[in-house]
């Protein structure tokens, strides 16, 4: 009899384990639809795809629109880091060579003219380039914060830039400070970093500028091993917390009234190309997990989220355009090009 408890015990346990693992898109299939509620996609794997031999990359780390609606992709191919696409996927231009850890990218517009700033972890610092990559600054470590004792403790992986041109560097692969500059490129201040204080951040991967509130805008960074953004004013002040359970999130991306972010993996499941991508509203409650669990709460507070269908392996970021098609780029996934998701 206990022979047999114990079957039907291991039985049940591999059962529960397979109807929790995640569906496998099979070659050949039709384009699935991904996504809950309003915020429902159909996954189109060959958008981006280029001939390797001219166009390579290698981990594609982020993505950004211009107002003339071309995509540019950051990838740590040193052949070209980035590449610029139109919305059916067509290479336009392609261009940069010296970034080896080209990681973090961001689109500002200034008087007009837009610019990108880009994050090297590698070299350490932080770059704003025209559209076709002329450098006009550079940004090393602050010095005079008094919080490095060397330019090795500082590896950049994101910038958020205020209305007012100052830049907000996300130190989230060295101390996890959020650096402030002023458009010169002189230091401000620091706030957040390592600890366990409310206020403090675990890999603060990512970070934007939420302009949603009649308020005023505020700062939302990724605590991406904490599994979740924290909320902070523009002068650095702590005001909150939006847990995403099971989440490792990438950076905030802010497209009308929604939150958007790439999930490298679910903690359940974790270095098993296990990621997807949330949605949350302006309440800041998850609306749609593409690839992901149905969002659910309990008591108020979100329930725990995972990867249920292998869409993607690693997403490190997503972005939206102006028909709220999402491009999603991938870290370490066998050198894929961006994948687009179309609204059903």
């Amino acid at each position: 009899m206990r022979s047999r408890r114990d079957f039907i015990k291991k039985t049940a346990l591999i059962a529960a384990g397979m109807a929790s693992a995640p569906a496998l898109l099979r070659a050949g299939a039709p384009p699935p639809v991904l996504g809950h509620n309003h915020k429902r996609y159909q996954l189109n794997r060959a958008w981006g795809k280029q001939d390797f031999s001219r166009y390579p990359v290698n981990d594609c780390h982020e993505m950004v629109l211009d107002k003339k609606g071309r995509i540019f992709l950051l990838t740590n191919e040193t052949r070209n880091n980035i590449l610029i696409y139109d919305r059916s996927g067509k290479i336009l231009d392609s261009w940069g060579h010296e970034y080896p850890g080209a990681h973090g990218l961001s689109i500002f517009e200034e008087n007009g003219t837009e610019f990108l700033f880009i994050c090297d972890t590698e070299r350490r610092q932080v770059f704003k380039t025209t559209l076709d990559g002329r450098v006009l600054l550079t940004l090393d470590y602050p010095k005079e914060a008094g919080i490095y004792a060397k330019k090795e403790d500082f590896t950049p992986t994101e910038t958020a830039i205020a209305p007012n041109g100052d830049i907000y560097i996300a130190d989230g692969y060295g101390k996890d400070y959020i650096l402030q500059f002023n458009a010169k490129g002189e230091f401000i201040r620091y706030f957040g970093g390592k600890g366990s204080a409310a206020q403090h951040l675990n890999n603060a991967h990512g970070i934007c500028v939420d302009h949603r509130s009649p308020a005023g805008p505020t700062l939302i960074v990724s605590s991406r091993q904490q599994h979740c953004f924290k909320r902070y004013s523009m002068e650095g002040v702590f005001l909150g917390e939006i847990p995403v359970p099971g989440a490792w999130v990438c950076r905030p991306v802010i497209r009308g009234e929604y939150l958007y972010a790439a999930v490298l993996q679910s903690h359940s499941n974790a270095w098993q190309q296990s990621g997807f991508v949330t949605i949350l509203d302006k309440n800041d409650r998850v609306v749609s997990n593409v690839g992901g669990s149905t969002p659910a709460y309990h008591e108020g507070r979100a329930q725990e989220m995972y990867q249920t269908v292998r869409a993607f392996q690693y997403p490190h970021d997503v972005c939206v355009d102006a028909d709220e098609n999402l491009y999603v780029c991938q870290w370490n996934s066998g050198k894929v090009y961006p994948y687009q998701l179309s609204p059903v």
